[in-house]
């Protein structure tokens, strides 16, 4: 996930390049807007889809507690359900953005707060903030509140939640996306209720292979999901074995997986990041849409 040396080397990557073009893409303009001062973000994607939607600050009960969390969907009608885990920064208006457009493409949308057993979001109010000394100290204890099986208690809930919506079409199979740490947290919400969930989408994910015995890569033999793996060049180059390790245990389980090395930055896919590449997040974003539409 985004840390100092991802941050780092971002920076160095950052600075040694000129804006181009296609940094503006259909995502890119709004975020880059959005990061100039005294510039509100805009509207952005969703103009391309006309789509009615709808939306909600909700609540859910939790093992830990009360979550709070936003709920976008199509108006009227039952949707498949998507759960979206924000990256480091957490639930802000860039989540609701690309919320909104998972929305306008068909999907009922929870963007959830990963911090809620220290505070309601939005904690920061965009990714920049976290860059700062104050905003990495203020996260720092938030993070640390996160053991590992929390979001597996998370996802849990949300699923269950959401099963019991309206607006949700529970005949129809849930899907997960993730960014930065939110990239893990797919993973264990496809391993907690693995007959539900159907699909992850993992983009410039944190820690998905390593060591550790709860590293999120052992959990894939309990998913019954496809999973959608987007790594960025710079987390690859740091560890290249991610990819394989992933590789190998997605075909021992007999999973579908789509893992990918992209050419862009960790954050690549976030609209307020500053790396954000807006062709290469549209490529992401198309193949996630690809993946819900086959397997949810």
């Amino acid at each position: 996930m985004c840390d100092d040396v991802t941050e780092a080397e971002n920076l160095r990557w950052f600075t040694g390049r000129p804006m181009r073009r296609r940094d503006l893409g259909p995502i890119g303009a709004g975020a880059v807007a959005a990061m100039l001062p005294g510039c509100a973000s805009g509207a952005g994607p969703e103009k391309a889809d006309t789509r009615e939607i709808a939306s909600r600050t909700v609540e859910i009960t939790t093992a830990d507690g009360k979550a709070d969390a936003w709920f976008v969907h199509p108006a009227g009608a039952r949707h498949p359900a998507v759960i979206m885990w924000p990256d480091i920064a957490g639930l802000r208006e860039a989540y609701q953005v690309m919320g909104s457009r998972l929305a306008r493409s068909g999907y009922a949308v929870l963007v959830v707060n990963q911090y809620y057993r220290s505070a309601p979001a939005p904690v920061l109010s965009t990714l920049a903030e976290w860059m700062t000394d104050a905003g990495k100290e203020k996260l720092k204890p938030m993070i640390a509140a996160i053991t590992p099986d929390g979001p597996a208690r998370d996802a849990a809930a949300f699923v269950d939640w959401l099963d019991g919506q309206p607006e949700v079409d529970a005949t129809s199979k849930v899907g997960t996306c993730g960014y930065c740490m939110g990239g893990a947290f797919t993973f264990r919400t496809a391993a907690e209720r693995p007959k539900r969930v159907g699909a992850l989408a993992s983009f410039h994910g944190g820690g998905l292979a390593t060591d550790a015995a709860d590293s999120p890569h052992l959990l894939i033999p309990k998913m019954q999901g496809a999973l959608l793996v987007a790594i960025a060049q710079n987390d690859d180059a740091r560890d290249p074995k991610v990819k394989e390790i992933l590789r190998s245990a997605a075909d021992t389980a007999g999973r579908p997986a789509e893992i990918e090395v992209y050419p862009a930055q960790h954050g690549w896919c976030t609209i307020d990041a500053p790396v954000h590449d807006g062709e290469q997040a549209e490529k992401a974003w198309n193949r996630m849409l690809a993946t819900f539409e086959k397997y949810l």
